[in-house]
């Protein structure tokens, strides 16, 4: 076996962020007068076991190996979920430890479900707690996507390589991309901020929403979502700036690095726009010709907001769009499967996949009507080896695969068929709301069985870390040396 002391000295150094963290909620508390020192001793919990890992496992010079990569990727989520739950423990909401570390994996892996059913009088300092679990999870993947999903060789994420990067060189490629997707993502952040608070909202809901708003989380203050402000302003904010956070961040690392059009010629950028014009068009057209009961104004932002929000896994909601007909339950669970651009915040199987697909449908179809002919496939100008379309092609088989599993595994648990689909649904493309009324917009996932909960959380992980990255750990082979 490998000496893994990189992997659980990283885990320290996460923890003891983590732990770091936790103490903006403890000033909240302070500032409104919560008498509870709930993250006072997690923080204490944290930073302490933290601190433990990082003394136990030093080493004069730290690499990470193709396998040890794998290990931290999975390891590093769940030990951020479990240690993220304890606030949730804590705080005097009367949570079990199911609930909790529900919460806690919604919030880390930017899926939005929640099992806190009265969000408009819940503490504030758990309402932040939430918001900065989104935040640092959205910080997280996109870094982890960067840099070490590539390097994993899985679905595809491959072709994100960055130039003069492998195994050997992962953590100091990590520690220069992190400092410059953390500078952009916290812009974006605070300008989103900014854009609430001058658009009607409270320094506090600003300061929250802002958060999982970049980080296409969807967890929000308040029951009703984003639906509870009733401003068609807020709302046009909240759709700029998840499309913002849509975006790949690479994107945004090569535009700082002086490539200009790139926001113009990435092919995923122009295939996410492609996908919202015609989702909110053919949304649009529905609700004008089968519900009089909006204007025209009205169906265009209500369409634009909720294509934007599913599309991108945030989640966030102003109306239940399960009332609306089958049309939308369809469409919507469709889009959750899409999902948004890797190497962003948004999850889901990725526009990349979806777009290389259809180039290889095209390929073998060319094929059949000249079969002496020579065709090859470019994506972004870079040629596409048969290895990685299989990869593809695997990633996407897979996906489905396991949201059947998920899906059975709920209907065995005594939920219903529209529940147990979109919960799966849901959970592996780390959407937040499903459908129906047990979890839909107008619901929360506080009433499924523990069992359920369970499953869920395990759907929210493996989508999150791109399934191969948790799946190979339970291969004995990757255990030998």
């Amino acid at each position: 076996m490998n000496n893994n002391k990189t992997v659980f000295f990283a885990i320290g150094v996460l923890l003891v962020i983590l732990g770091a963290f936790m103490l903006i909620p403890f000033f909240v508390q302070i500032i409104y007068d919560e008498q509870n020192n709930a993250f006072l001793s997690s923080s204490s919990i944290t930073v302490f076991i933290g601190i433990l890992l990082v003394l136990a496992n030093l080493e004069d010079e730290r690499k990470l190996n193709l396998q040890q990569a794998f290990l931290l990727t999975t390891l590093s989520w769940l030990s951020i979920a479990i240690f993220g739950s304890i606030p949730f423990l804590l705080s005097g909401l009367n949570l079990s430890f199911v609930d909790a570390f529900f919460e806690s994996m919604s919030g880390i892996t930017t899926t939005g479900s929640t099992i806190i059913t009265n969000l408009d009088n819940s503490p504030k300092s758990v309402l932040i707690w939430r918001a900065l679990l989104q935040w640092l999870g959205g910080i997280g993947i996109i870094v982890m996507a960067i840099t070490i999903l590539p390097l994993l060789n899985i679905g595809g994420m491959q072709l994100f390589r960055m130039e003069n990067s492998d195994a050997e060189k992962i953590l100091p490629k990590t520690r220069e991309v992190t400092l410059i997707i953390s500078s952009i993502y916290i812009t974006l952040t605070v300008a989103c901020g900014i854009s609430y608070w001058l658009g009607g909202m409270s320094i506090f809901d600003g300061v929250s929403h802002a958060m999982t708003t970049i980080a296409t989380g969807g967890f929000s203050n308040y029951s009703e979502s984003i639906g509870y402000f009733q401003s068609p302003k807020i709302e046009t904010i909240s759709i700029i700036f998840i499309i913002l956070g849509s975006i790949p961040f690479i994107a945004y690392l090569k535009f700082v690095k002086g490539n200009k059009n790139i926001f113009f010629k990435d092919s995923q950028i122009k295939g996410l726009i492609y996908i919202i014009v015609v989702s909110v068009f053919l949304m649009l057209l529905y609700l004008n010709i089968g519900n009089k009961e909006y204007s025209f104004l009205e169906s265009l932002r209500i369409s634009t907001f909720n294509v934007v929000s599913i599309l991108s896994g945030t989640g966030y909601v102003t109306d239940d769009f399960s009332s609306w007909g089958k049309f939308p339950l369809m469409f919507f669970l469709f889009l959750m499967f899409i999902g948004g651009c890797a190497g962003s915040t948004t999850c889901g199987i990725k526009i990349f996949r979806f777009q290389i697909l259809g180039y290889f449908i095209i390929n073998q179809l060319k094929k059949l009507v000249y079969p002496h002919g020579i065709f090859s496939i470019k994506y972004n100008n870079e040629k596409i080896s048969n290895t990685f379309i299989y990869s593809i092609i695997t990633f996407i088989f897979i996906y489905f695969f396991i949201f059947f599993i998920l899906a059975t595994l709920l209907s065995l648990n005594g939920l219903d068929f529209i529940t147990a689909i979109s919960g799966s649904a849901s959970a592996i493309s780390n959407v937040g709301p499903g459908l129906g009324e047990i979890i839909g917009p107008n619901g929360n996932f506080s009433n499924l069985p523990n069992f359920s909960k369970l499953s869920l959380s395990l759907g929210m992980l493996l989508g999150r870390l791109e399934l191969f990255a948790v799946l190979i750990l339970f291969f004995p082979s990757f255990w030998k040396d």
